[in-house]
């Protein structure tokens, strides 16, 4: 197993920008798929991006599409989402997972089993 760190959020004005940051453990990383997701208060968690071993392919949930988005550095064991745009309903403690499988378009919270401690965004209005 990997083991995850994330780090980057924070309390920003609606509108704002913040970009969360995973480091991981071990020297596969290059061989996971790498998913963030996202619980608020109250709600379930959510799976928000997720992006293939090369970096080459993508994957967002309808409501951050073109405001968030995700990459990676092989090199460095680091995967980032970038959030531009941000509004009150992104507020919600961010996980940052590893998926060894693949993703799955069906289920896009499939096969993830390496999760971080989570990181706090705060968007206030």
């Amino acid at each position: 197993q990997v083991q995850l760190v994330e780090s980057g959020g924070g309390l920003v004005q609606a509108g704002g920008s913040l970009r969360l940051s995973c480091a991981a453990s071990g020297r596969t990383f290059s061989r996971y798929v790498m998913g963030w997701f996202r619980q608020a208060p109250g709600k379930e968690r959510e799976f928000v991006s997720a992006i293939s071993w090369s970096g080459g392919r993508t994957y967002y949930t309808d409501s951050v599409k073109g405001r968030f988005t995700i990459s990676r550095d092989n090199a460095k064991n680091t995967v980032y989402l970038q959030m531009n745009s941000l509004k009150p309903e992104d507020t919600a403690v961010y996980y940052c997972a590893a998926n060894p499988v693949g993703y799955s378009s069906d289920s896009p919270g499939r096969n993830f089993g390496s999760w971080g401690q989570g990181t706090q965004v705060t968007v206030s209005s």
